[in-house]
């Protein structure tokens, strides 16, 4: 678990340079996941006082997917952006309305004529620069939906806001750790920060990189650690053991919060790049 840092002076750091802080949560399992966040935000918001809080919600409905309930239930618990991965079109009754969310977004390298954002522009409640914010799959041992190239879709993009020299996060949906590596040092000094997500397994390599950009391989998943990558275990095992199909339903042991702490300072360079992981508090609502 990190601690935070020095107390936040203000909209300022120590030296007076305006600063955005993020924290951003990892994929969203299922209702554990729906649960820690519910519990926890709080005292998210409590220790690193976030300008904006963003979270990857493509598994919050039953492990796949997402729901306008679902959306709904993040926004009210103090989630100002949600992105989605390849299970973004999972839930039908979700697709027709992806259009309507300004805050909530579908990986950017997607067919054109695909439903959804491709990005969005969240504004700090402080009135300081505004984030923009995309999501791209990648390419490397991907089952989802056909994706164009990340790394000529961020290009394109970045030329998109109506921002001199915005303040970027790119986040890569991705399975392949070198992909995300790759893609991190493409657009080192040209976007905040590069986040990576989908692996469910959180990553000891948050840093800043040499020109300014701050990076996480995968921010980990937000639910049960007790389990295969969120979904149980036994079923799992008795998959791959027998070949038999089996339904994954979602683990319940071991909940976690899991992400990234980022600070940006005006110039688009990260101060500052922690993880994040957080225990639920069993014995507390809403899981008691």
């Amino acid at each position: 678990m990190v601690e935070a840092g020095s107390p936040r002076i203000g909209v300022c750091d120590t030296l007076g340079v305006m600063s955005l802080r993020i924290v951003m949560f990892g994929d969203i399992v299922g209702q554990p996941g729906r649960r820690v966040v519910q519990q926890q935000i709080g005292a998210v918001r409590d220790r690193y006082e976030p300008d904006l809080v963003i979270a990857n919600a493509e598994n919050i409905a039953g492990g796949s997917g997402i729901t306008e309930a679902m959306y709904q239930r993040l926004v009210k618990y103090g989630v100002d952006g949600i992105t989605l991965g390849d299970h973004c079109f999972r839930q039908k009754d979700i697709v027709p309305l992806l259009g309507n969310f300004e805050n909530m977004i579908r990986p950017a390298n997607l067919p054109e004529q695909a439903a959804g954002h491709r990005w969005m522009r969240l504004e700090p409640p402080n009135g300081g620069r505004p984030l923009f914010v995309v999501t791209v799959l990648g390419r490397l041992f991907m089952n989802g939906p056909p994706a164009d190239d990340p790394f000529m879709t961020v290009d394109h993009i970045l030329h998109e806001f109506d921002e001199p020299d915005p303040l970027v996060l790119v986040e890569v949906h991705a399975e392949a750790t070198s992909e995300k590596v790759a893609l991190s040092h493409y657009l080192d000094g040209r976007v905040a920060a590069v986040v990576g997500t989908h692996t469910h397994i959180p990553t000891a390599d948050a840093k800043i990189l040499p020109q300014g950009t701050a990076y996480i391989t995968d921010l980990g998943m937000t639910g049960p650690y007790d389990s295969v990558l969120g979904r149980s275990k036994e079923r799992v095992m008795r998959y791959m053991t027998t070949a038999m199909p089996a339904q994954f339903t979602v683990a319940e042991g071991d909940i976690r919060l899991c992400g990234v702490f980022i600070e940006i300072d005006d110039d688009g360079k990260a101060t500052r790049c922690e993880r994040i992981e957080i225990p639920a508090e069993l014995s507390l609502p809403p899981f008691a």
